[in-house]
Order: C-alpha cells, then structure tokens, then sequence
C-alpha cells in the first residue's frame, strides 16, 4: 500500500486547508485512517483517527478546528483545517492499517506564517 499526501503549503494565520491522502495498491480492508503530524524539533503526534464505522477522534489540542473525513469508495482521506495557527506548523503525515498492518506517507508540509 502506497500513501500520499498532498494540499500542503504557506497559509496565513486564520487561513484554511485541507489535506489529502491517496491510496494505491492492493487494499483489502483499511481497519482505520490517521493524520499525524509532526513540527520541528518535536515527536510526532496523532490528531486524528477514522476508525470502521466511521468514528472519529481527535486529539485535544485539535478539536474543533480540525475535521478528519474519508472516502470509503477511493480510500481516501482528508484532513481539513481552519483558523489555522503559527503552531499547525509541522509536516502531517496520514496513517493506514490494511488488514492491521500499518502504512505510512512521506508528508506533506504546512507552514502557517504572515
């Protein structure tokens, strides 16, 4: 299973975005979907993950800002941000387990800054 990851960029403080994460290769079952994230000098953390049934969660220090979303047809992902600020900074990385077995993409980068 290949991942990647693409809708990163420069936003402005207060500004939007939404990520997204492709999937190719032979899928039987995702079990769940994550975005991560990880800002320089830090470790990477979760934000979000999509479990079967479609149950979401999130970490604290994003809830209500940020809305993870997937499309079960494509395999797809989707990460949207809004009010983003200087500390959504970091490179967000999302995260399948096919058949329980952990896939990761190469990131995609997202600078917030005036």
């Amino acid at each position: 299973v290949q991942l990647v990851e693409s809708g990163g960029g420069l936003v402005q403080p207060g500004g939007s975005l939404r990520l997204s994460c492709a999937a190719s290769g032979t899928i039987v079952r995702i079990n769940a979907m994550a975005w991560y994230r990880q800002a320089p000098t830090k470790q990477r953390e979760l934000v979000a993950i999509i479990k079967n049934g479609n149950r979401t969660d999130y970490a604290s220090s994003v809830k209500g800002r940020y809305t993870a979303t997937r499309d079960n047809a494509t395999n797809a992902s989707y990460l949207d941000i809004d009010n983003l600020q200087p500390e959504d900074t970091a490179v967000y990385y999302c995260r399948y387990w096919e058949q329980g077995v952990p896939y990761w993409g190469q990131g995609t980068q997202v600078t917030v800054s005036s």
